[in-house]
């Protein structure tokens, strides 16, 4: 799936996913506020309460009433592994068919890095 025809929840927990994997959301620190975020990503806040919550059905996210929303010790190294599966499973392949078809090797892949 295209990221432009992602749903804005899920264009925003992908995000959400790279700021944590990335420390910028560290295990233990708060996220911003469904208010906050939704005003900083111009997006509804049912939306970015639809994100939010689909991080603590996962567990990477603990909500202590009152105070705020806070990212669980392991958050990131479990976040990492399952992008990672989903990239492999659901991206590689798409890329390497891609690559394939262009005729572009490895080698010159990683020449442009």
């Amino acid at each position: 799936m295209s990221n432009q025809s992602k749903p804005v929840y899920l264009k925003l927990r992908d995000m959400i996913a790279a700021a944590i994997i990335d420390g910028r959301y560290a295990e233990g620190a708060m996220l911003p506020s469904v208010r906050a975020l939704a005003a900083e990503q111009g997006a509804n806040p049912l939306t970015v309460a639809k994100a939010y919550q689909q991080f603590q059905n996962d567990g990477l996210v603990e909500v202590q009433r009152g105070v705020g929303m806070y990212v669980v010790r392991g958050a990131a190294d479990r976040l990492r592994q399952s992008e990672r599966k989903l990239f492999l499973d659901n991206e590689w392949p798409e890329i390497r068919t891609r690559m394939e078809r262009l005729g572009v090797s490895p080698a010159e892949l990683l020449s442009q890095a």
